[in-house]
């Protein structure tokens, strides 16, 4: 399967910069956006569906209260942990079981690894097939994890709220509509949403 590189990203960049005047104001105003790799693994699931309905922040702040208690996180030693001690790290009752039903999963046989060769909608398939794993978490996993291309990631609302605002709309566009005007950027989707994420933090004078 397709990878994107710092090298293709930074192409492909180029090529929908030149091809859309607002992604290009884009480019011009805050540079090309960063890979945002992020290491195709259970503690990165972990932490994507802490990252869900919360803030980056919050999510970061109890992702990292879980790598300190368990110094690397991974299926088996997250199951040491009792449901109290995940409430006090910052896991809902519900995403504390998600934990573990994934933590399980992987332990019967569920293979991270075997994603990678996986078309997009066989990996997408694979991971939603576990509770707590939806759409979004899925696309995330694809686009940063596994750094496939043409991955939109659906039901973000900071992709929603950039489009907006790069895209001076009156109304931030609902999943249907973001997708479709995501069409035109086929092959490069996944491309296109760093540069909207990018623009968005960059409006913002956030660190990227």
């Amino acid at each position: 399967m397709r990878r994107l590189t710092e090298r293709s990203l930074r192409t492909a960049a180029v090529e929908l910069g030149a091809a859309d005047t607002a992604l290009g104001a884009s480019l011009e105003r805050y540079g090309p956006p960063p890979l945002w790799a992020r290491e195709p693994s259970y503690a990165t699931l972990i932490h994507l569906i802490l990252e869900q309905q919360v803030s980056l922040a919050s999510a970061q702040a109890a992702f990292d209260r879980l790598s300190a208690a368990l110094g690397t996180v991974e299926p088996v030693s997250l199951l040491t942990l009792s449901d109290e001690q995940l409430r006090a790290i910052g896991f809902s009752r519900q995403k504390a079981g998600y934990a573990r039903e994934l933590a399980a999963a992987l332990a019967d046989g569920f293979d991270l690894a075997t994603l990678e060769r996986l078309p997009d909608d066989d990996v997408r398939a694979a991971l939603m097939f576990h509770k707590g794993i939806g759409r979004w978490t899925a696309d995330i996993y694809l686009t940063m994890c596994l750094l496939r291309p043409d991955i939109w990631p659906q039901g973000d609302l900071a992709l929603a709220t950039s489009a907006r605002e790069l895209f001076e709309l009156e109304h931030r566009p609902n999943n249907s509509e973001l997708a479709a005007m995501a069409d035109r950027w086929h092959p490069y989707r996944a491309v296109a949403a760093r540069i909207l994420w990018h623009d968005y933090l960059g409006r913002r004078g956030l660190p990227s």
